[in-house]
């Protein structure tokens, strides 16, 4: 029992320095990226070489900043909307296998808890949009149903795809299928369909409706501050890390790799990914809700039913 405890602490201290490493990190290449991509610098004074304690210097001034609820918000669900989305992003690094032997719990139905408990982030948004009493926070929690409602079907639907293969919806028996070919060359379409509609899940541009500084000024957290901002802002990178870290597993082969070790593997694939992300945001613009939606129905559930489709013809006939 003794051990068993001890054995549980050591995984949630290590998924907890995992998420909030990635989210320091990611931060600090996004504005490297952005600079790069500007032709400026970035981040450069604050730890030296290239200010790589910027980062850590924002989040120490977030912490000290004064934390202001609103007069007429509701207090309750106002202070608890930032815990339902921070918890969910720990909970999902749960089910995402680092390694042969490196997962935190390998759940059979590993797909399906991963994707249940990640539409609580849309929760926590409506939540925060609600109970802010803001005009402009309250139209980005719409803003996040109406999203929802376009991208979910087609995201599902191309796991579906992955999931036949696989013949599982165990993470790591994803990872081991995937010994001879990574499914992105056997599921092009459906790994395009998911990259997308992981934008739009992320909150990422060219969907990031839910924020729109030019539009909502920063949309469902408006009035937030300190701490329950940072919360959100920890969450927004922790989901990039961790939806990276499912697109790895579901599409290019998790850990597998040669001459370097699973993990290093990993780790550099979810990198690659996230990179792509960050680029797509200093690139595109925003698209309109009715565009997304346009997009979502007209063209990606059609293309994701379509590779359904296909991949059921070639379990059953090859």
């Amino acid at each position: 029992m003794v051990e068993q405890l001890v054995w549980a602490a050591i995984k949630f201290a290590a998924v907890l320095g995992f998420m909030s490493f990635n989210a320091i990190f990611l931060v600090w290449l996004e504005r490297k990226v952005a600079g790069f991509i500007q032709y400026r610098y970035g981040p450069m004074v604050t730890g030296k070489p290239h200010g790589w304690l910027q980062t850590i210097a924002d989040a120490v001034k977030l912490l000290a900043k004064e934390d202001i609820i609103p007069a007429l918000a509701d207090r309750k669900i106002f202070i608890l909307a930032p815990l339902v989305m921070i918890v969910p992003t720990f909970l999902l690094h749960i089910v995402i296998p680092f390694g042969p032997n490196l997962i935190v719990k390998d759940m059979e139905m590993g797909v399906l808890y991963f994707f249940a408990v990640s539409g609580f982030t849309t929760l926590a948004v409506v939540m925060a949009g609600w109970a802010s009493n803001n005009k402009y926070s309250l139209l980005g929690a719409i803003r996040a149903i109406a999203q929802l409602i376009g991208y979910e079907l087609p995201l599902i639907i191309s796991v579906a795809a992955v999931v036949l293969l696989a013949g599982s919806m165990s993470t790591q028996e994803i990872v081991q299928s995937q010994a001879s070919w990574p499914y992105v060359i056997l599921q092009p379409i459906g790994f395009l369909v998911f990259f997308i509609a992981a934008l739009a899940e992320l909150n990422r541009v060219p969907f990031d409706l839910l924020e729109a500084e030019s539009e909502l000024v920063a949309g469902y957290n408006t009035e937030y501050s300190g701490m329950r901002w940072a919360f959100f802002f920890l969450a927004e990178y922790g989901n990039l890390a961790v939806m990276s870290a499912m697109i790895v597993t579901l599409f290019l082969g998790g850990w597998q790799g040669p001459i370097l070790p699973p993990l290093v593997w990993f780790l550099l694939k979810i990198y690659l990914v996230a990179f792509v992300i960050i680029w797509f945001r200093w690139t595109f613009p925003r698209v309109r809700p009715d565009q997304l939606s346009k997009l979502g129905w007209k063209y990606l559930l059609p293309a994701s039913l379509v590779n359904l489709a296909l991949t059921s013809l070639y379990v059953v006939f090859i």
